[in-house]
């Protein structure tokens, strides 16, 4: 199986670097997982429940990355035992970019199963498989959203006029409104 996407993410490419190797955020954003642990230098042990049609089980895996480029790039490799399911193992090339409003977020996934799995056909397995990285980078989106909520614009700008006495400060809109009636007073006058 090969799977290949991008995702913009509205965040720097340094927060999508932390995120994506920080063991709690991953686990908040993979469907079905309930473990994922530190096990080494740059190495994860994972536990995920997942349901592919008739066949429902629990994996167990480690996560192994490699050709880190911090905060621009790395490889994930991975496999995962389910027992009498079968496994899963394969590797992700996972790319961040700077971009206009945040950060690009690009990965290539070559996968492959066996077991009860392999036997439910590539079409399904294809679909599940695509599914699962849409709902993790809805959940990965969401969670970077709550770490770092998008900044507020700026109030109304305010213009300083001084006078003779000191000085006062009049919000732009006082200003269109006074430039309205002031229009509309010589419109009058005519």
């Amino acid at each position: 199986m090969e799977m290949q996407g991008n995702r913009l993410l509205a965040i720097t490419q340094q927060q999508a670097w932390d995120a994506l190797n920080d063991p709690e955020v991953l686990k908040t954003c993979i469907a079905g997982c309930d473990k994922v642990e530190r096990s080494g230098e740059n190495q994860f042990t994972v536990g995920v429940s997942i349901k592919i049609g008739p066949v429902s089980a629990k994996f167990s895996g480690k996560i192994a990355l490699a050709d880190m480029a911090p905060p621009h790039s790395y490889t994930l490799s991975f496999e995962g035992q389910g027992g009498p399911a079968g496994f899963g193992k394969g590797s992700a090339k996972v790319q961040l970019t700077p971009a206009s409003g945040g950060t690009e977020l690009s990965y290539s996934v070559q996968a492959s199963v066996g077991g009860k799995i392999a036997q439910l056909g590539q079409r399904l397995i294809d679909g599940v498989a695509k599914s699962m990285a849409e709902d993790f980078f809805k959940r990965f989106d969401q969670e970077m959203q709550r770490q770092y909520p998008p900044v507020e614009p700026p109030a109304t700008p305010v213009i300083e006029a001084s006078t003779s006495e000191g000085g006062f400060k009049l919000p732009t809109w006082g200003w269109v409104a006074g430039a309205v009636v002031l229009a509309l007073a010589l419109w009058l006058l005519r």
